[in-house]
Protein backbone atom coordinates (compact mmCIF):
# COMPACT_ATOMS: atom_id res chain seq x y z
CA UNK A 1 0.00 0.00 0.00
CA UNK A 2 1.59 3.26 -1.15
CA UNK A 3 1.06 6.47 0.77
CA UNK A 4 1.27 9.93 -0.77
CA UNK A 5 1.54 13.00 1.41
CA UNK A 6 0.47 16.22 -0.30
CA UNK A 7 1.75 19.55 0.98
CA UNK A 8 -0.27 22.72 0.49
CA UNK A 9 -0.06 26.40 1.28
CA UNK A 10 -3.22 25.85 3.29
CA UNK A 11 -5.76 23.08 3.72
CA UNK A 12 -9.31 24.17 4.60
CA UNK A 13 -10.69 20.94 6.03
CA UNK A 14 -14.31 21.93 6.83
CA UNK A 15 -13.79 19.84 9.97
CA UNK A 16 -14.60 22.19 12.85
CA UNK A 17 -12.37 20.18 15.19
CA UNK A 18 -9.33 20.69 12.94
CA UNK A 19 -10.16 23.55 10.57
CA UNK A 20 -6.74 24.00 8.93
CA UNK A 21 -3.64 21.95 8.12
CA UNK A 22 -0.58 21.95 5.88
CA UNK A 23 -0.43 18.29 4.78
CA UNK A 24 -2.79 15.46 3.91
CA UNK A 25 -1.87 11.79 3.51
CA UNK A 26 -3.68 9.64 0.96
CA UNK A 27 -3.71 5.85 0.67
CA UNK A 28 -5.97 3.69 -1.52
CA UNK A 29 -7.97 6.73 -2.60
CA UNK A 30 -8.86 7.66 0.99
CA UNK A 31 -7.55 10.17 3.48
CA UNK A 32 -5.10 8.51 5.84
CA UNK A 33 -4.53 11.60 7.95
CA UNK A 34 -4.44 15.39 8.08
CA UNK A 35 -1.94 17.57 9.91
CA UNK A 36 1.74 18.44 9.89
CA UNK A 37 4.30 16.50 7.87
CA UNK A 38 6.02 15.05 10.94
CA UNK A 39 2.73 13.68 12.23
CA UNK A 40 1.77 12.04 8.94
CA UNK A 41 5.25 10.64 8.31
CA UNK A 42 4.74 8.44 11.36
CA UNK A 43 2.53 6.20 9.19
CA UNK A 44 5.70 4.93 7.55
CA UNK A 45 7.16 4.99 4.03
CA UNK A 46 5.57 7.59 1.81
CA UNK A 47 6.01 9.80 -1.22
CA UNK A 48 5.99 13.53 -0.55
CA UNK A 49 4.15 15.31 -3.38
CA UNK A 50 4.72 19.07 -3.47
CA UNK A 51 2.72 19.85 -6.62
CA UNK A 52 0.14 21.70 -4.47
CA UNK A 53 2.69 23.41 -2.23
CA UNK A 54 1.59 26.85 -3.42
CA UNK A 55 -2.12 25.95 -3.67
CA UNK A 56 -5.05 25.91 -1.27
CA UNK A 57 -6.89 22.62 -0.79
CA UNK A 58 -10.45 22.28 0.39
CA UNK A 59 -12.92 19.38 0.12
CA UNK A 60 -14.10 18.57 -3.38
CA UNK A 61 -17.08 20.83 -4.05
CA UNK A 62 -20.49 19.16 -4.16
CA UNK A 63 -23.26 20.25 -6.51
CA UNK A 64 -26.41 18.91 -4.88
CA UNK A 65 -28.80 19.97 -7.64
CA UNK A 66 -27.75 19.98 -11.26
CA UNK A 67 -28.25 18.03 -14.47
CA UNK A 68 -25.73 16.16 -16.59
CA UNK A 69 -27.24 17.89 -19.61
CA UNK A 70 -24.98 20.83 -18.71
CA UNK A 71 -22.38 18.85 -20.64
CA UNK A 72 -24.45 18.10 -23.74
CA UNK A 73 -26.73 21.15 -24.06
CA UNK A 74 -23.93 22.81 -26.00
CA UNK A 75 -24.65 20.60 -29.00
CA UNK A 76 -27.55 23.03 -29.50
CA UNK A 77 -27.38 26.80 -30.12
CA UNK A 78 -27.64 28.99 -27.01
CA UNK A 79 -30.18 31.84 -26.93
CA UNK A 80 -29.86 33.14 -23.37
CA UNK A 81 -29.66 36.67 -22.01
CA UNK A 82 -26.35 36.22 -20.17
CA UNK A 83 -23.02 35.30 -21.72
CA UNK A 84 -22.20 31.61 -21.07
CA UNK A 85 -19.00 29.60 -21.33
CA UNK A 86 -19.27 26.04 -22.70
CA UNK A 87 -17.16 23.01 -21.60
CA UNK A 88 -14.61 23.78 -24.31
CA UNK A 89 -14.16 27.32 -23.02
CA UNK A 90 -16.04 29.08 -25.83
CA UNK A 91 -18.06 32.10 -24.73
CA UNK A 92 -21.56 32.31 -26.23
CA UNK A 93 -22.71 35.96 -26.17
CA UNK A 94 -26.07 36.77 -24.62
CA UNK A 95 -28.95 38.07 -26.75
CA UNK A 96 -30.56 41.21 -25.38
CA UNK A 97 -33.70 41.61 -27.52
CA UNK A 98 -36.39 39.52 -29.19
CA UNK A 99 -35.12 40.76 -32.54
CA UNK A 100 -31.64 39.48 -31.68
CA UNK A 101 -33.10 36.07 -30.83
CA UNK A 102 -35.02 35.93 -34.12
CA UNK A 103 -31.94 37.07 -36.05
CA UNK A 104 -29.89 34.30 -34.45
CA UNK A 105 -32.54 31.74 -35.44
CA UNK A 106 -32.54 33.02 -39.03
CA UNK A 107 -28.78 32.55 -39.09
CA UNK A 108 -29.04 29.01 -37.72
CA UNK A 109 -31.76 28.09 -40.21
CA UNK A 110 -29.53 29.29 -43.06
CA UNK A 111 -26.59 27.27 -41.69
CA UNK A 112 -28.76 24.15 -41.50
CA UNK A 113 -29.87 24.64 -45.12
CA UNK A 114 -26.31 25.16 -46.28
CA UNK A 115 -25.33 21.95 -44.52
CA UNK A 116 -27.93 20.06 -46.51
CA UNK A 117 -30.42 19.52 -43.71
CA UNK A 118 -33.94 19.29 -45.11
CA UNK A 119 -36.65 21.78 -44.13
CA UNK A 120 -38.30 19.02 -42.10
CA UNK A 121 -35.29 18.77 -39.75
CA UNK A 122 -36.17 20.68 -36.56
CA UNK A 123 -34.13 23.61 -35.30
CA UNK A 124 -33.65 23.11 -31.55
CA UNK A 125 -32.11 25.78 -29.33
CA UNK A 126 -32.01 26.46 -25.61
CA UNK A 127 -31.39 29.02 -22.86
CA UNK A 128 -34.11 31.53 -23.79
CA UNK A 129 -35.96 33.44 -21.04
CA UNK A 130 -38.63 36.04 -21.94
CA UNK A 131 -38.77 37.61 -18.47
CA UNK A 132 -35.85 39.89 -19.39
CA UNK A 133 -37.78 41.47 -22.27
CA UNK A 134 -40.09 43.76 -20.31
CA UNK A 135 -43.08 41.45 -20.15
CA UNK A 136 -43.13 40.65 -23.89
CA UNK A 137 -43.77 36.95 -24.47
CA UNK A 138 -42.49 35.07 -27.48
CA UNK A 139 -45.18 33.67 -29.77
CA UNK A 140 -45.47 31.88 -33.10
CA UNK A 141 -45.46 35.31 -34.71
CA UNK A 142 -41.84 35.82 -33.62
CA UNK A 143 -40.66 32.34 -34.54
CA UNK A 144 -42.44 32.24 -37.88
CA UNK A 145 -40.28 35.22 -38.87
CA UNK A 146 -37.29 32.92 -38.50
CA UNK A 147 -38.90 30.11 -40.49
CA UNK A 148 -42.47 29.29 -41.39
CA UNK A 149 -41.52 25.85 -42.73
CA UNK A 150 -38.79 24.37 -40.53
CA UNK A 151 -40.05 23.23 -37.10
CA UNK A 152 -38.45 25.38 -34.39
CA UNK A 153 -38.23 24.41 -30.71
CA UNK A 154 -36.71 26.69 -28.07
CA UNK A 155 -36.21 25.30 -24.57
CA UNK A 156 -36.31 27.97 -21.87
CA UNK A 157 -33.38 28.39 -19.48
CA UNK A 158 -35.46 27.08 -16.58
CA UNK A 159 -36.30 23.81 -18.35
CA UNK A 160 -40.00 24.22 -17.52
CA UNK A 161 -41.20 25.88 -20.71
CA UNK A 162 -40.59 25.89 -24.43
CA UNK A 163 -41.65 27.94 -27.43
CA UNK A 164 -42.40 26.52 -30.87
CA UNK A 165 -43.36 27.94 -34.24
CA UNK A 166 -46.40 27.19 -36.40
CA UNK A 167 -44.64 24.38 -38.25
CA UNK A 168 -43.91 22.61 -34.96
CA UNK A 169 -47.48 23.14 -33.73
CA UNK A 170 -48.71 21.39 -36.89
CA UNK A 171 -46.19 18.56 -36.50
CA UNK A 172 -47.19 18.08 -32.86
CA UNK A 173 -50.90 18.33 -33.76
CA UNK A 174 -51.46 21.11 -31.24
CA UNK A 175 -54.59 23.11 -32.11
CA UNK A 176 -57.09 25.39 -30.42
CA UNK A 177 -59.00 22.26 -29.40
CA UNK A 178 -56.10 20.92 -27.34
CA UNK A 179 -57.02 20.93 -23.64
CA UNK A 180 -53.69 19.78 -22.14
CA UNK A 181 -52.80 22.04 -19.22
CA UNK A 182 -49.87 24.27 -20.10
CA UNK A 183 -50.74 24.86 -23.77
CA UNK A 184 -50.95 28.66 -23.71
CA UNK A 185 -53.50 30.32 -26.00
CA UNK A 186 -54.06 33.86 -27.26
CA UNK A 187 -56.57 35.70 -25.08
CA UNK A 188 -57.76 38.29 -27.58
CA UNK A 189 -57.55 39.63 -31.09
CA UNK A 190 -58.01 37.74 -34.32
CA UNK A 191 -56.05 34.75 -32.95
CA UNK A 192 -58.11 34.39 -29.77
CA UNK A 193 -58.15 30.75 -28.68
CA UNK A 194 -55.27 29.69 -30.91
CA UNK A 195 -52.04 28.32 -29.36
CA UNK A 196 -49.37 30.99 -28.87
CA UNK A 197 -46.59 28.42 -29.21
CA UNK A 198 -45.65 28.61 -25.50
CA UNK A 199 -45.84 25.25 -23.72
CA UNK A 200 -45.54 25.10 -19.93
CA UNK A 201 -44.39 22.08 -17.92
CA UNK A 202 -43.91 18.40 -18.89
CA UNK A 203 -47.43 17.45 -19.98
CA UNK A 204 -47.61 20.23 -22.58
CA UNK A 205 -43.97 19.92 -23.67
CA UNK A 206 -44.38 16.17 -24.15
CA UNK A 207 -46.66 16.87 -27.13
CA UNK A 208 -43.55 18.18 -28.91
CA UNK A 209 -40.98 15.82 -27.42
CA UNK A 210 -42.90 12.75 -28.59
CA UNK A 211 -42.44 13.98 -32.16
CA UNK A 212 -38.80 15.08 -32.08
CA UNK A 213 -37.38 13.21 -29.07
CA UNK A 214 -34.77 15.87 -28.39
CA UNK A 215 -35.31 19.23 -26.72
CA UNK A 216 -33.19 20.87 -24.07
CA UNK A 217 -33.22 19.20 -20.66
CA UNK A 218 -35.48 16.50 -22.09
CA UNK A 219 -32.91 15.35 -24.66
CA UNK A 220 -31.26 11.93 -24.38
CA UNK A 221 -28.12 11.56 -22.29
CA UNK A 222 -24.91 10.59 -24.08
CA UNK A 223 -21.48 9.35 -23.04
CA UNK A 224 -19.90 12.38 -24.70
CA UNK A 225 -22.23 14.66 -22.75
CA UNK A 226 -21.33 13.05 -19.41
CA UNK A 227 -17.64 13.38 -20.22
CA UNK A 228 -18.12 17.05 -21.15
CA UNK A 229 -19.90 17.54 -17.83
CA UNK A 230 -16.96 15.96 -16.00
CA UNK A 231 -14.54 18.37 -17.71
CA UNK A 232 -16.70 21.33 -16.77
CA UNK A 233 -16.99 20.05 -13.19
CA UNK A 234 -13.21 19.84 -12.92
CA UNK A 235 -12.91 23.46 -14.08
CA UNK A 236 -15.26 24.44 -11.23
CA UNK A 237 -13.72 22.29 -8.48
CA UNK A 238 -16.65 19.85 -8.35
CA UNK A 239 -16.01 16.20 -7.48
CA UNK A 240 -19.55 15.04 -6.61
CA UNK A 241 -22.72 16.06 -8.44
CA UNK A 242 -26.30 14.98 -8.94
CA UNK A 243 -28.36 14.40 -12.05
CA UNK A 244 -31.75 15.42 -10.75
CA UNK A 245 -33.98 14.29 -13.60
CA UNK A 246 -33.21 10.84 -14.97
CA UNK A 247 -35.66 8.18 -16.07
CA UNK A 248 -32.98 5.54 -15.41
CA UNK A 249 -33.92 3.48 -18.44
CA UNK A 250 -31.55 0.69 -19.49
CA UNK A 251 -30.11 3.12 -22.04
CA UNK A 252 -29.50 5.76 -19.36
CA UNK A 253 -27.92 3.19 -17.05
CA UNK A 254 -25.63 1.95 -19.80
CA UNK A 255 -24.50 5.50 -20.64
CA UNK A 256 -23.72 6.26 -16.99
CA UNK A 257 -21.84 3.00 -16.50
CA UNK A 258 -19.73 3.48 -19.64
CA UNK A 259 -18.89 7.14 -19.05
CA UNK A 260 -18.13 6.89 -15.33
CA UNK A 261 -16.30 3.59 -15.75
CA UNK A 262 -13.49 5.40 -17.58
CA UNK A 263 -10.56 6.43 -15.41
CA UNK A 264 -10.26 9.81 -17.09
CA UNK A 265 -13.84 10.78 -16.14
CA UNK A 266 -13.21 12.61 -12.87
CA UNK A 267 -16.65 13.00 -11.33
CA UNK A 268 -18.93 11.12 -8.93
CA UNK A 269 -22.60 11.18 -9.96
CA UNK A 270 -25.82 10.54 -8.05
CA UNK A 271 -28.56 10.10 -10.67
CA UNK A 272 -32.04 10.77 -9.27
CA UNK A 273 -34.92 8.67 -10.56
CA UNK A 274 -37.62 10.85 -12.15
CA UNK A 275 -40.67 10.00 -10.07
CA UNK A 276 -43.15 12.15 -11.98
CA UNK A 277 -44.71 11.81 -15.44
CA UNK A 278 -42.88 8.52 -15.89
CA UNK A 279 -43.82 5.09 -17.12
CA UNK A 280 -43.33 3.52 -13.68
CA UNK A 281 -45.88 3.64 -10.92
CA UNK A 282 -44.45 4.49 -7.52
CA UNK A 283 -44.26 0.85 -6.37
CA UNK A 284 -42.46 -0.27 -9.53
CA UNK A 285 -40.25 2.84 -9.42
CA UNK A 286 -39.20 2.15 -5.84
CA UNK A 287 -38.39 -1.46 -6.70
CA UNK A 288 -36.38 -0.33 -9.73
CA UNK A 289 -34.26 2.17 -7.80
CA UNK A 290 -33.73 -0.24 -4.90
CA UNK A 291 -32.47 -2.91 -7.29
CA UNK A 292 -30.09 -0.43 -8.95
CA UNK A 293 -28.33 0.25 -5.65
CA UNK A 294 -26.61 -3.13 -6.05
CA UNK A 295 -24.73 -1.61 -9.03
CA UNK A 296 -23.26 1.28 -7.03
CA UNK A 297 -19.57 2.10 -7.41
CA UNK A 298 -17.40 4.85 -6.03
CA UNK A 299 -18.31 7.11 -8.96
CA UNK A 300 -21.92 6.04 -9.55
CA UNK A 301 -24.46 6.08 -6.71
CA UNK A 302 -28.10 5.09 -7.14
CA UNK A 303 -30.79 5.51 -4.47
CA UNK A 304 -31.96 9.08 -4.98
CA UNK A 305 -35.53 9.90 -6.09
CA UNK A 306 -36.64 13.23 -7.59
CA UNK A 307 -40.23 14.39 -7.18
CA UNK A 308 -41.72 17.65 -8.42
CA UNK A 309 -44.74 19.66 -7.32
CA UNK A 310 -44.69 22.96 -9.23
CA UNK A 311 -42.84 24.82 -11.94
CA UNK A 312 -40.76 27.97 -12.39
CA UNK A 313 -41.32 31.31 -10.62
CA UNK A 314 -39.93 33.40 -13.48
CA UNK A 315 -41.87 31.22 -15.92
CA UNK A 316 -45.05 31.93 -13.92
CA UNK A 317 -45.69 28.19 -13.55
CA UNK A 318 -44.79 28.01 -9.84
CA UNK A 319 -47.50 27.74 -7.18
CA UNK A 320 -47.60 30.80 -4.91
CA UNK A 321 -49.61 31.40 -1.75
CA UNK A 322 -51.66 34.58 -1.29
CA UNK A 323 -51.13 37.31 -2.48
CA UNK A 324 -49.90 35.52 -5.60
CA UNK A 325 -47.77 37.01 -8.35
CA UNK A 326 -46.81 40.68 -7.94
CA UNK A 327 -47.85 41.49 -11.52
CA UNK A 328 -51.22 39.74 -11.16
CA UNK A 329 -50.37 36.71 -13.30
CA UNK A 330 -52.51 33.65 -12.59
CA UNK A 331 -51.14 30.99 -10.26
CA UNK A 332 -48.98 28.26 -11.76
CA UNK A 333 -49.25 24.55 -12.46
CA UNK A 334 -49.24 21.51 -10.21
CA UNK A 335 -46.80 19.17 -11.96
CA UNK A 336 -48.14 16.53 -9.60
CA UNK A 337 -51.44 16.80 -7.75
CA UNK A 338 -50.60 17.18 -4.04
CA UNK A 339 -52.66 14.09 -3.14
CA UNK A 340 -50.78 11.99 -5.69
CA UNK A 341 -47.50 13.44 -4.44
CA UNK A 342 -48.29 12.33 -0.90
CA UNK A 343 -49.23 8.82 -1.97
CA UNK A 344 -46.14 8.37 -4.12
CA UNK A 345 -43.85 9.99 -1.57
CA UNK A 346 -45.01 7.49 1.03
CA UNK A 347 -44.21 4.58 -1.27
CA UNK A 348 -40.64 5.75 -1.86
CA UNK A 349 -40.22 6.72 1.79
CA UNK A 350 -41.31 3.30 3.04
CA UNK A 351 -38.85 1.74 0.57
CA UNK A 352 -36.02 3.49 2.41
CA UNK A 353 -35.08 5.77 -0.49
CA UNK A 354 -33.87 9.38 -0.28
CA UNK A 355 -36.40 11.80 -1.79
CA UNK A 356 -35.59 15.28 -3.10
CA UNK A 357 -38.65 17.37 -3.99
CA UNK A 358 -38.74 20.35 -6.37
CA UNK A 359 -40.77 23.19 -4.84
CA UNK A 360 -40.29 26.74 -6.07
CA UNK A 361 -43.35 28.67 -4.91
CA UNK A 362 -44.32 28.81 -1.24
CA UNK A 363 -47.67 27.10 -1.84
CA UNK A 364 -45.82 24.11 -3.28
CA UNK A 365 -43.34 24.09 -0.39
CA UNK A 366 -46.17 24.20 2.14
CA UNK A 367 -48.01 21.40 0.32
CA UNK A 368 -44.85 19.26 0.41
CA UNK A 369 -44.29 19.92 4.11
CA UNK A 370 -47.93 19.12 4.91
CA UNK A 371 -47.75 15.84 2.98
CA UNK A 372 -44.38 14.81 4.43
CA UNK A 373 -45.60 15.55 7.96
CA UNK A 374 -48.50 13.14 7.48
CA UNK A 375 -46.26 10.50 5.89
CA UNK A 376 -43.58 10.52 8.60
CA UNK A 377 -46.30 10.42 11.25
CA UNK A 378 -47.69 7.25 9.67
CA UNK A 379 -44.27 5.80 8.86
CA UNK A 380 -41.53 7.17 11.16
CA UNK A 381 -38.02 6.79 9.75
CA UNK A 382 -35.12 8.25 11.72
CA UNK A 383 -32.57 10.31 9.80
CA UNK A 384 -34.43 10.18 6.49
CA UNK A 385 -32.88 13.49 5.25
CA UNK A 386 -35.55 14.13 2.63
CA UNK A 387 -34.80 17.48 1.02
CA UNK A 388 -36.80 20.34 -0.50
CA UNK A 389 -34.98 21.54 -3.60
CA UNK A 390 -35.05 25.21 -4.69
CA UNK A 391 -37.52 26.19 -1.92
CA UNK A 392 -37.05 29.79 -2.95
CA UNK A 393 -40.02 31.26 -1.10
CA UNK A 394 -39.81 29.22 2.10
CA UNK A 395 -40.21 31.54 5.08
CA UNK A 396 -39.19 31.25 8.73
CA UNK A 397 -42.36 29.44 9.96
CA UNK A 398 -42.00 26.83 7.18
CA UNK A 399 -38.30 26.37 7.96
CA UNK A 400 -39.18 25.74 11.61
CA UNK A 401 -41.62 23.04 10.53
CA UNK A 402 -38.95 21.54 8.27
CA UNK A 403 -36.50 21.39 11.16
CA UNK A 404 -39.04 19.61 13.33
CA UNK A 405 -39.58 17.02 10.58
CA UNK A 406 -35.87 16.43 9.90
CA UNK A 407 -36.11 17.92 6.41
CA UNK A 408 -33.13 19.50 4.63
CA UNK A 409 -33.10 22.48 2.26
CA UNK A 410 -31.09 22.95 -0.91
CA UNK A 411 -31.77 26.55 -1.91
CA UNK A 412 -31.30 27.98 -5.40
CA UNK A 413 -29.05 30.91 -4.41
CA UNK A 414 -28.09 31.70 -8.02
CA UNK A 415 -31.58 33.15 -8.51
CA UNK A 416 -30.49 36.14 -6.45
CA UNK A 417 -28.24 37.21 -9.32
CA UNK A 418 -29.93 35.79 -12.41
CA UNK A 419 -33.55 36.70 -11.59
CA UNK A 420 -33.39 38.78 -8.40
CA UNK A 421 -34.38 42.03 -10.12
CA UNK A 422 -37.22 40.34 -11.99
CA UNK A 423 -38.52 38.76 -8.77
CA UNK A 424 -38.37 42.18 -7.06
CA UNK A 425 -40.15 43.99 -9.91
CA UNK A 426 -42.47 41.38 -11.46
CA UNK A 427 -43.01 38.02 -9.78
CA UNK A 428 -42.88 38.50 -5.96
CA UNK A 429 -42.53 42.18 -5.21
CA UNK A 430 -40.00 43.77 -2.85
CA UNK A 431 -41.01 42.14 0.44
CA UNK A 432 -40.89 38.53 -0.69
CA UNK A 433 -37.92 39.11 -3.01
CA UNK A 434 -35.92 40.27 0.01
CA UNK A 435 -36.62 36.86 1.55
CA UNK A 436 -35.76 34.97 -1.65
CA UNK A 437 -33.64 31.87 -0.98
CA UNK A 438 -33.57 32.65 2.72
CA UNK A 439 -30.34 30.91 3.69
CA UNK A 440 -30.01 32.85 6.93
CA UNK A 441 -33.50 31.87 8.06
CA UNK A 442 -32.84 28.21 7.22
CA UNK A 443 -29.74 28.11 9.42
CA UNK A 444 -31.47 30.07 12.18
CA UNK A 445 -34.23 27.44 12.24
CA UNK A 446 -31.69 24.60 12.37
CA UNK A 447 -32.39 23.25 8.87
CA UNK A 448 -29.38 21.52 7.23
CA UNK A 449 -28.51 23.72 4.26
CA UNK A 450 -27.04 23.26 0.80
CA UNK A 451 -27.06 25.73 -2.11
CA UNK A 452 -26.96 24.97 -5.82
CA UNK A 453 -26.86 26.12 -9.46
CA UNK A 454 -29.43 23.82 -11.12
CA UNK A 455 -27.03 23.73 -14.10
CA UNK A 456 -27.65 24.18 -16.98
CA UNK A 457 -30.45 26.50 -15.81
CA UNK A 458 -27.58 28.63 -14.48
CA UNK A 459 -23.90 27.80 -14.97
CA UNK A 460 -22.28 25.10 -12.86
CA UNK A 461 -19.97 26.78 -10.34
CA UNK A 462 -20.34 26.33 -6.55
CA UNK A 463 -17.99 29.20 -5.74
CA UNK A 464 -20.24 31.51 -7.76
CA UNK A 465 -23.25 30.07 -5.91
CA UNK A 466 -21.47 30.75 -2.62
CA UNK A 467 -20.82 34.33 -3.79
CA UNK A 468 -24.54 34.75 -4.47
CA UNK A 469 -25.46 33.58 -0.97
CA UNK A 470 -22.80 35.73 0.70
CA UNK A 471 -23.49 38.98 -1.20
CA UNK A 472 -27.16 38.65 -2.31
CA UNK A 473 -26.61 41.32 -4.95
CA UNK A 474 -28.51 41.70 -8.24
CA UNK A 475 -27.33 43.02 -11.63
CA UNK A 476 -29.01 46.35 -10.82
CA UNK A 477 -27.04 46.62 -7.58
CA UNK A 478 -29.83 45.74 -5.15
CA UNK A 479 -28.96 43.79 -2.02
CA UNK A 480 -31.89 41.45 -1.49
CA UNK A 481 -32.28 40.90 2.22
CA UNK A 482 -28.96 41.68 3.87
CA UNK A 483 -30.05 39.77 6.99
CA UNK A 484 -30.30 36.56 4.93
CA UNK A 485 -26.66 36.71 3.81
CA UNK A 486 -24.31 33.86 4.71
CA UNK A 487 -20.77 34.36 5.90
CA UNK A 488 -18.06 32.95 3.64
CA UNK A 489 -17.43 29.97 5.99
CA UNK A 490 -21.18 29.21 6.07
CA UNK A 491 -21.40 29.37 2.27
CA UNK A 492 -18.38 27.09 1.83
CA UNK A 493 -20.00 24.64 4.25
CA UNK A 494 -23.18 24.71 2.14
CA UNK A 495 -21.26 23.63 -1.00
CA UNK A 496 -19.28 20.91 0.78
CA UNK A 497 -20.40 19.28 4.01
CA UNK A 498 -23.89 20.78 3.86
CA UNK A 499 -24.53 19.36 0.39
CA UNK A 500 -22.96 16.02 1.41
CA UNK A 501 -25.43 15.82 4.32
CA UNK A 502 -28.45 16.21 2.00
CA UNK A 503 -27.11 13.30 -0.11
CA UNK A 504 -26.30 11.09 2.91
CA UNK A 505 -22.64 11.12 1.86
CA UNK A 506 -21.23 13.17 4.74
CA UNK A 507 -19.50 10.05 6.08
CA UNK A 508 -17.51 9.85 2.83
CA UNK A 509 -17.10 13.34 1.39
CA UNK A 510 -17.57 17.00 2.25
CA UNK A 511 -14.60 17.45 4.58
CA UNK A 512 -10.93 16.51 4.67
CA UNK A 513 -10.50 14.08 7.55
CA UNK A 514 -9.31 10.55 8.20
CA UNK A 515 -11.26 7.79 6.50
CA UNK A 516 -13.05 9.91 3.93
CA UNK A 517 -12.56 9.83 0.17
CA UNK A 518 -9.53 11.77 -1.00
CA UNK A 519 -11.64 14.36 -2.82
CA UNK A 520 -10.09 17.82 -3.05
CA UNK A 521 -10.81 21.09 -4.79
CA UNK A 522 -7.44 22.63 -5.67
CA UNK A 523 -7.46 26.44 -5.61
CA UNK A 524 -5.00 29.15 -6.57
CA UNK A 525 -6.53 31.55 -4.02
CA UNK A 526 -7.79 31.26 -0.44
CA UNK A 527 -11.60 31.70 -0.43
CA UNK A 528 -11.50 32.64 3.26
CA UNK A 529 -8.91 35.38 2.72
CA UNK A 530 -10.36 37.21 -0.29
CA UNK A 531 -12.91 39.99 -0.05
CA UNK A 532 -16.38 38.34 0.02
CA UNK A 533 -17.23 40.34 -3.11
CA UNK A 534 -14.43 38.47 -4.91
CA UNK A 535 -15.45 34.96 -3.86
CA UNK A 536 -16.75 34.16 -7.35
CA UNK A 537 -13.35 35.03 -8.81
CA UNK A 538 -11.34 32.51 -6.79
CA UNK A 539 -9.32 30.53 -9.33
CA UNK A 540 -9.66 26.73 -9.59
CA UNK A 541 -6.58 24.69 -10.53
CA UNK A 542 -8.38 21.34 -10.70
CA UNK A 543 -9.59 18.48 -8.54
CA UNK A 544 -8.59 15.26 -6.88
CA UNK A 545 -11.18 12.46 -6.93
CA UNK A 546 -10.54 9.46 -4.69
CA UNK A 547 -6.82 10.21 -4.88
CA UNK A 548 -6.66 10.69 -8.67
CA UNK A 549 -5.51 14.15 -9.80
CA UNK A 550 -7.35 16.02 -12.55
CA UNK A 551 -5.99 19.33 -13.82
CA UNK A 552 -8.60 21.73 -15.19
CA UNK A 553 -6.35 23.02 -17.99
Amino acid sequence: MTTTIYSARKIITMNAMQPEATHVAVRDGRILGVGALAELAAWGPHTLDDRFADKVLMPGLIEGHCHLKEGSMWDMPYLGWFDRRDPQGKVWPGLRSMDAVVARLVEIDAQMGAAGKPASAPLIAWGFDPIYFGGERMTVEHLDRASATRPIVIAHANGHLMNVNSAMLRLAEITRDNEVEGVVKFQGGTNAGEPTGELQEPAAMFLVVRKIGDAGLLSPMTVAGVRSFARLACMQGVTTATDLVNKLTESDIAVLAEALGREDCGIRILPAFQAFHGTHGAAAGAEHVTALKARNTDKLRYGLVKMMLDGSIQGFSARLRWPGHFNGAPNGIWVMAPAQYEADFETYHRAGLLIHTHTNGDEASEAAIDAIERVVTRAPRPDHRHTLQHGQMIDAPLFRRMAALGLCANLFANHLWYWGDQHYEMTMGPDRANRLDACGSALAAGVPLAIHSDAPVTPLGPLFTAWCAVNRVTPKGRVLGAAERLTAPQALHAITLGAAWTLKLDGEVGSIECGKRADFCVLEDDPLAVDPAALKDVRVWGTVLSGRVFAAH
